[in-house]
């Protein structure tokens, strides 16, 4: 229930304190000062989301200039983060994208060669007697080629969700922990929005939503739902006995992507343990049910992965770790004003479940656009008016099965 109390005055709101609503609140903070406020549904730290947890990947190698435009600017920003902490929060390790030559997944290598060749970014193909020699921790098929970019690695997500908020705070932000937007409406000038919450009225001149997946309860007061499918993912940790071969000095990030599952692990970061998932393979869900029980049947599919193809990583259990995917039909990015619903005060920003990368970029983009009305970074590709957001019969692909591969590319791969 909502709690009478006075209106509290901010110009800038922003709901959702996650991984990208906290670097909105930073970069709010660093030009505003005392004029933001960030209001987190729980308590700050909290599992429910999708953007906790000790790491996530940064990393440059995508097959769409949409991303690869942007990638040398998630670096930058983090590193201001890092300048204006004190703390670092990127580790490079390399990282390795891994196919079979002989099946259809490898067509997403040859799409990434076109693609960050004509943005000149740095990669390598790697033969499959190379990947052996270079990261004897695989024991791969003879037929597995790999892509490596080596200025990839992990970004620490706890650590630089708490930094943007201490950060901000130091700048003047006020946050306000467990505190759940009831419902948003225009003030009665039609220039403020007011947003009630069960801690009482916060009104603000420009509101940033940025509430992962919660997005859609929280719009839902300004007639809106978005074609956001919530699903639980889920990583698990294994206690390798192999404990140097597995650092951050000697193994990379590393992803294999296969006909049935696309697999992703993770270097020792955070405990002693090295990590495993399997990306956007989870059962659609309320966002409310997190945390809730790991997927068991996943768990083995990432034992016995590691088993065939990592042998030296297998280990017991530590533990497995549940979050939310918040996926767009496409898989892209939304960051648009809701001016075409007649809130143009109000900016959303959705991950789709692959985000954290860019999540201080998004944050500086969010500060932008609310505070300039605008932002020069490249956006475009994001806004809420493309097909696969207005069309109800866009097919969704959740796994990029959907990218081509140009002739270069395949031509490149096949010398391998």
């Amino acid at each position: 229930m909502e709690t009478p109390s006075e209106v509290r005055d901010f110009e800038y709101i922003v709901v959702g304190c996650g991984g990208i609503g906290s670097a909105a609140v930073y970069w709010l903070s660093k030009r505003v000062g005392k004029g933001v406020v960030g209001l987190e549904r729980f308590q700050l730290g909290h599992d429910h989301g999708g953007s906790q947890d000790h790491a996530r990947f940064i990393r440059t190698d995508y097959a769409d200039e949409c991303y690869l435009k942007l990638v040398r600017h998630a670096y930058t920003a983090f590193e201001e983060l890092e300048r204006d902490s004190g703390l670092k929060l990127i580790h490079t390790t390399g990282k390795l994208l891994m196919a079979r030559k002989s099946e259809s997944r490898s067509k997403l290598l040859a799409a990434f060669y076109s693609a960050m060749s004509r943005e000149n970014l740095d990669f390598e193909l790697l033969s499959n007697d190379e990947i052996k020699r270079r990261f004897p921790q695989f024991k791969l098929p003879s037929d597995v080629i790999g892509f490596y970019t080596k200025d990839a690695g992990v970004v620490e997500a706890a650590n630089s969700n708490a930094a943007h908020i201490q950060t901000a705070r130091r700048n003047g932000a006020t946050i306000e922990e467990n505190c759940r937007v009831v419902r948003m409406e225009k003030d009665r000038d039609g220039i403020h929005v007011l947003v009630h919450t069960n801690k009482g009225v916060f009104r603000g001149r420009r509101v940033v939503i940025a509430a992962g997946g919660w997005t859609n309860q929280v719009v839902e007061s300004l007639n809106m739902k978005l074609p956001i499918t919530t699903t639980q993912e889920q990583h698990t940790y294994v206690a390798t006995p192999n404990i140097k071969d597995f650092t951050k000095e000697n193994s990379p990030c590393w992803q294999y992507n296969s006909p049935d599952y696309f697999y992703y692990g993770f270097p020792i970061h955070g405990n002693t343990g090295i990590k495993v998932g399997i990306t956007a393979s989870g059962k659609e869900i309320h966002p409310d049910s997190i945390p809730c029980e790991p997927d068991h049947k996943r768990v083995k599919i990432c034992m016995d992965f590691l088993k065939t193809h990592v042998p030296k990583a297998v280990g017991p259990i530590l533990y497995t770790k549940t979050c939310l995917y918040d996926l767009t039909p496409d898989r892209k990015y939304i960051i648009d004003t809701l001016k075409q619903q007649g809130y143009p005060q109000i900016t959303l920003c959705c991950g789709a479940g692959h985000a954290y990368k860019f999540a201080s970029l998004f944050g500086k983009i969010l500060s932008e656009i609310a505070i300039d009305g605008s932002t020069h970074y490249p956006i475009k590709s994001f806004q809420l008016d493309r097909e696969a957001l207005t069309n109800p019969n866009f097919k969704p692909d959740h796994h990029f099965e959907n990218i081509t591969a140009p002739a270069e590319g395949l031509r490149a791969i096949s010398k391998l």
